[in-house]
């Protein structure tokens, strides 16, 4: 156990390449983003498949095994925060970390995000989110670089401080953490020098007490490296040490907690019917449906935005709150489903490559009066929905369109506009 945080940490630090590269679309032959738990929660909810549901389980399986090695192998927000604490301390001379209160504030950021979630709506974890605003700072959006700014700063006064106190994914694991059957805890070798308490990212360790809170813990193992008395272990807790002793404070933050979460669903409902009036109609990636829905599904992570080949998806603006389609550069590439492929969260569905060439995600419209009957939009449209008989000018099939904008750009005359439509199709 003594070169395990090494070990984990080198895991880390290559799962964090992975996810960089994967989110700048350079890498991923691995779908390590269908990992995250938020994403692969909703896709289980929203796109339900047995893989998701399996990879779920797997994952409240191991946090209640090993506790929350999540955040410290899996979320790369987590690890962007253990590399940038490491940084920031050497840089400020700062040889020891500094002892954390588990707040009660985390609960109800919680309890709002999850509440509105359950509503039916992910507007809240667009802004709590660990992998969505990971997302976002890599793909250059302005929630991401503000929220890494600001967890920086709280960097500099604490380490790890939005895992311990603010992450509502680390609220959700942090408590099946706490009943967990593996645990960090200290025997009774322990010399009470501190060490470990000095070196605990996340400031769960309470040496002079011979306590740790695993509830926050983020099981980084850094503590088992530096006791020099191996007085602190990783392991299944002996009975005689197990103590469960809540206070009536913990009982009332509970009931507070569960009672916002219920009026929050409430209010998720009444928010996921009401965001998406007076928002314009905008083409979406094949599989999302109608903007409705894929307002209040999409994370806004970016993924899709950076591995899209032809880079037609555009990130969410003021006048669309989600990713989607324009058209402005290139057309919806007939033999790609990439965006299908790796969304995470089942906003856009995933949909096999003969299903996305069958599905309408729009409809084009040809201006006869500035048409040149060049034959271009004949020739390049993949579903033959445009035709052109001798003597007259082409003619749009509305029946086979599917709107993959291929017709626009052929036309060098701009005799061709594509059109959002209500809600996507499969012909």
């Amino acid at each position: 156990m003594k070169h395990i945080y090494k070990i984990r940490l080198l895991i880390s630090i290559v799962v964090f390449i992975l996810a960089v590269l994967g989110m700048f679309g350079v890498f991923y032959s691995i779908k390590l983003f269908d990992f995250q738990l938020l994403p692969v929660f909703q896709r289980v909810v929203v796109d339900f498949s047995i893989a998701a549901l399996v990879i779920l389980i797997a994952l409240v399986g191991i946090t209640f095994w090993c506790g929350r090695v999540y955040c410290s192998l899996i979320c790369p927000l987590g690890i962007f925060q253990e590399l940038c604490g490491a940084v920031l301390k050497v840089r400020m001379n700062k040889n020891h970390c500094e002892k954390q209160v588990n707040l009660p504030f985390k609960y109800f950021v919680g309890a709002i995000a999850w509440g509105i979630l359950f509503g039916g709506g992910v507007l809240a974890f667009r802004y709590v989110d660990p992998y969505t605003l990971f997302g976002a700072l890599v793909s250059g959006n302005n929630i991401g670089i503000i929220a890494v700014i600001i967890i920086a700063i709280a960097l500099m006064l604490k380490d790890r401080v939005f895992c311990t106190n603010f992450c509502p994914v680390g609220l959700i694991l942090g408590l099946i953490s706490k009943v967990s059957l593996n645990k960090i805890y200290i025997s009774d070798v322990c010399v009470s020098c501190g060490q470990c308490e000095k070196n605990c990212p996340s400031g769960c360790i309470d040496s002079k007490n011979r306590t740790v809170d695993n509830e926050m813990c983020v099981k980084c193992l850094k503590c088992l490296e530096v006791c020099p008395k191996s007085g602190i272990k990783y392991g299944i807790k002996p009975k005689s040490e197990v103590k469960f002793n809540p206070k009536r404070r913990d009982f009332i933050i509970a009931a507070s907690a569960l009672a916002l979460f219920g009026g929050m669903i409430k209010a998720g409902i009444e928010i996921k019917d009401k965001v998406v009036e007076k928002i314009k109609d905008v083409i979406l990636p094949p599989g999302a449906g109608d903007k409705e829905r894929f307002l209040n599904k999409c994370l806004n992570c970016n993924l899709c935005v950076e591995n899209c080949p032809n880079k037609i998806i555009q990130k969410a603006d003021n006048e669309y709150g989600a990713v989607h389609l324009n058209y402005s550069k290139a057309p919806c590439k007939f033999d790609c489903n990439r965006c299908s492929e790796i969304c995470p969260s089942g906003a856009i569905k995933r949909i096999d490559i003969e299903e996305k060439q069958h599905t309408r995600i729009a409809m084009a419209m040809i201006n006869s009066d500035k048409c040149n009957e060049c034959s271009l939009c004949v020739e390049a449209c993949p579903v033959q929905a445009i035709i052109k008989e001798n003597g007259q000018k082409p003619a749009l099939n509305a029946i086979k369109c599917i709107g993959c904008g291929a017709c626009k750009h052929a036309c060098h005359f701009g005799a061709i506009e594509v059109f959002p439509i209500r809600e996507q199709k499969t012909l």
